[in-house]
């Protein structure tokens, strides 16, 4: 199915609509015909004979009140229909990414994505609700002018048809040209969308590091080259008008010639020949119109091949036939074997032979260098990523067996990266747990620490926070994200590097409302502070993949040689000070 039949399925429920538009469409054909027929009866009988002069004046009237009724409502129907297809597209376009892996983002820039939902069904937009329609009514109306040539004069209607495949070819090529510029036109629109965003989103260190000047030099490059591609589809539009000037003049000479012989030889009367004309004048606005239709299209045929690429990319976490939803959790989870690697890196594995249980209200530690594989290993429990070998378990089930939602409702995170939402601070709190009511909402706000904070804000928790809540401390956005998981009550928790970079103030609080979100809880937790680390019911210490060392901190800092005893010893017990005094570090692993 070619992107354009593929565009026209999500029209079909529109079809009542469609079917409306169509039949407004031949009344303004009939109107457009009506109006050049007219012309006969003016030559032939009002201005020479006076005759019918009332009936021919209402006749132009009421042709002219069709052709603008038909218009109209083919117009809006046709809008309207277009309209909602791009939502109903957008809307699926916009669902399918959200519902892709980790990895499909990790490919992707942001920037990409955008164009895609922003820029690609803008395009498709004016094909369904403009370009559609004016192929269409054009088409019936130049159908209504050819019905008229043919019934005054066949052999003249023919010998001004000949000229028609004509611009038929160029029409061809020129399509070709124009889908195959709109292609790198898009790719263009993307990657200047891709540098506005970073752009945007790093401003701060763009202007701590002085950079504005390189950024804006970045974004002009783009630009230019969208400049470039753009100004190639407009040169392949602007050679059609005069090519179609030039084929409709030497039409209308040969109409002409052939003309008045047939006038001469009383095949014709002057009324049926300027009428002719008349037609043949008022298709060239329809055929001109056409040939940009048909450039138009291209464009939109160009973007929805882009749009249905993407809706083609299926994400590699799937669910299996007949899932069924996990019950809640409440033995343990498991790891057997696990293997992972991405499919770019399929040689250089980032998990190999990865296995452990950790039971029911137990609290894992995961420790390591950077580059181990740590946030790798959580991000497979909530299958943002699916193993490559071995398996995962809950309560013995193979967690590939399960319904998405029933795995990941089990399951809360708070990450070193807060993501919070523009909006309230009630509903960021509420987010996943839409059904929450005012006091839940206070009542974990209260248990992470934050209601006092929240409170004190102009609005209380009606308080806008701005994008990503950039309104608010890092401390208070870390409070926020613990009281979101506190509230979705999951009994499977991640914490991964919760209470990195925080003041010592900030920190005491994350910590004192991370206890009371880890309590009763399973909990998986990265590179926690000190403290963390030695509540531990069991530390597990990676090395390039693979598990090296699994205890209790106890024993693993006594191991001689152990890798966490030497990540201890470096990163949490001692630095020196000049004056050789031993003082607690405030480092992480």
């Amino acid at each position: 199915m070619t992107a354009f039949q593929r565009l026209l399925r999500y029209a079909r429920p529109y079809r009542l609509r469609l079917a409306g538009a169509v039949v407004a469409m031949a009344v303004y054909a009939v109107g457009s015909a009506g109006l050049a027929y007219l012309v006969k009866p003016i030559f032939d009988s009002v201005l020479p004979q006076q005759r019918d002069l009332a009936l021919i004046a209402g006749a132009i009237v009421g042709f002219y009140f069709l052709k603008g009724v038909g218009s109209y409502i083919s117009s809006y129907l046709m809008a309207d229909v277009g309209q909602r297809v791009v939502m109903d597209l957008r809307t699926t376009l916009y669902r399918h990414i959200l519902g892709q892996s980790a990895g499909f983002f990790a490919r992707r820039t942001t920037g990409q994505l955008m164009s895609r939902v922003g820029n690609d069904v803008a395009q498709v937009q004016q094909a369904v609700s403009e370009t559609i329609g004016d192929l269409a009514r054009e088409t019936l109306a130049l159908v209504g002018y050819m019905g008229l040539l043919f019934y005054y004069d066949a052999r003249l209607a023919i010998v001004c048809g000949t000229l028609a495949p004509l611009i038929v070819y160029p029409l061809i090529r020129l399509g070709r040209r124009v889908r195959k510029t709109t292609h790198r036109s898009q790719e263009a629109l993307e990657q200047l969308s891709h540098v506005s965003a970073e752009g945007f989103t790093g401003h701060r260190i763009i202007k701590a590091f002085g950079m504005e000047g390189h950024e804006a030099d970045k974004f002009g490059r783009a630009s230019y080259v969208l400049y470039r591609t753009n100004m190639k589809v407009t040169a392949a539009l602007a050679a059609l008008p005069p090519l179609m000037e030039l084929l409709g003049g030497i039409g209308m000479a040969a109409a002409l010639w052939y003309g008045s012989q047939r006038i001469a030889a009383h095949h014709l009367t002057t009324g049926e020949f300027t009428s002719f004309i008349a037609a043949l004048f008022l298709m060239y606005g329809p055929a001109k119109k056409l040939s940009r239709v048909n450039a138009n299209l291209q464009q939109a045929i160009a973007a929805s091949e882009r749009i249905f690429g993407m809706l083609d990319t299926h994400t590699e976490v799937q669910e299996m036939p007949g899932a069924q939803p996990l019950p809640r959790f409440s033995t343990e989870v498991e790891f057997r074997d696990v293997e992972f690697a991405y499919d770019d890196r399929r040689d250089t594995g980032i998990l190999r032979g990865v296995s452990f249980t950790v039971r029911a209200g137990q609290m894992l530690a995961i420790v390591g260098r950077s580059g181990a594989g740590k946030t790798t290993l959580v991000n497979l429990l909530p299958r943002f990523y699916d193993v490559t070998g071995g398996a995962i378990l809950i309560d013995g089930v193979d967690i590939r067996q399960v319904t998405l939602a029933s795995l990941r409702g089990q399951i809360g995170m708070v990450t070193q990266e807060t993501v919070l939402f523009d909006d309230t601070v009630a509903t960021n709190i509420a987010y996943g747990s839409p059904g929450a009511g005012r006091d839940a909402v206070e009542a974990a706000a209260r248990a992470a620490n934050a209601h006092e904070f929240i409170v004190a804000m102009a609005q209380g928790y009606d308080t806008p926070i701005g994008e990503r809540g950039q309104r608010l401390s890092g401390g208070q956005r870390q409070r926020l994200a613990i009281a979101r998981a506190l509230l979705k009550d999951s009994p499977i928790l991640i914490l991964d590097e919760a209470t990195s970079a925080l003041d010592a103030e900030s920190e005491r609080l994350v910590q004192e409302a991370l206890v009371n979100l880890m309590r009763n809880r399973t909990s998986f937790v990265i590179a926690h502070r000190l403290s963390t680390i030695r509540r531990a019911d069991a530390i597990l210490v990676l090395e390039h993949g693979r598990i090296v060392e699994i205890g209790r901190h106890d024993d693993l800092v006594a191991r001689p040689g152990g890798i966490y005893a030497g990540l201890y010893e470096t990163q949490l017990l001692e630095g020196r000070r000049g004056d050789g005094r031993l003082v607690e570090a405030d480092s992480r692993l």
